[in-house]
């Protein structure tokens, strides 16, 4: 493999990860004596191949001592909203279903994701949070959409 076949593949592999999220803050939702609090806590993240779009997820942390130690599985608690935060610039091949976004909620087998659908004909990006279960999911859900259109005079 030549040296543009390699920096091809990785930069393909970098762009099909799922983004990571900037910690916006928590809030305490219910006090406990012993370990951690209950919490909510928000996070910011861009679409790792939609410039222009930034999504916030607020997510329910159990506290106590098994939170505390980080054995606790989190409720399949969220919600999320999207928006415009600069000029939107979509890939050429835009797929019509992407994973954008995943967290653990809890150490073994369940996580919170985040799927990108492209509605075409309403020019319209769709993101859709899930609670996925290895052995059963939840039907937990939240939506947030963002039009695609011109960005400060930008077409």
């Amino acid at each position: 493999m030549n040296v543009t076949s390699r920096i091809l593949a990785t930069t393909l592999l970098l762009a099909s990860i799922p983004a990571n999220a900037d910690n916006v803050g928590c809030v305490t939702t219910s006090w406990k004596l012993i370990g951690a609090n209950h919490k909510v806590c928000v996070e910011a993240f861009h679409d790792p191949r939609v410039t222009g779009v930034t999504c916030h997820v607020s997510q329910a942390r159990t506290g106590g001592v098994s939170g505390a130690l980080g054995l606790a599985q989190d409720p399949s608690q969220f919600s999320l909203a999207c928006r415009q935060t600069g000029p939107i610039a979509l890939p050429a091949k835009m797929p019509r279903e992407e994973t954008v976004f995943t967290e653990d909620t809890s150490i073994l087998f369940k996580e919170t994701r985040i799927i990108r659908m492209w509605d075409e004909a309403n020019r319209t990006l769709v993101y859709v949070a899930i609670s996925r279960k290895l052995i059963e999911g939840a039907p937990a859900n939240s939506i947030s959409t963002v039009p695609v259109m011109p960005w400060g005079g930008k077409p």
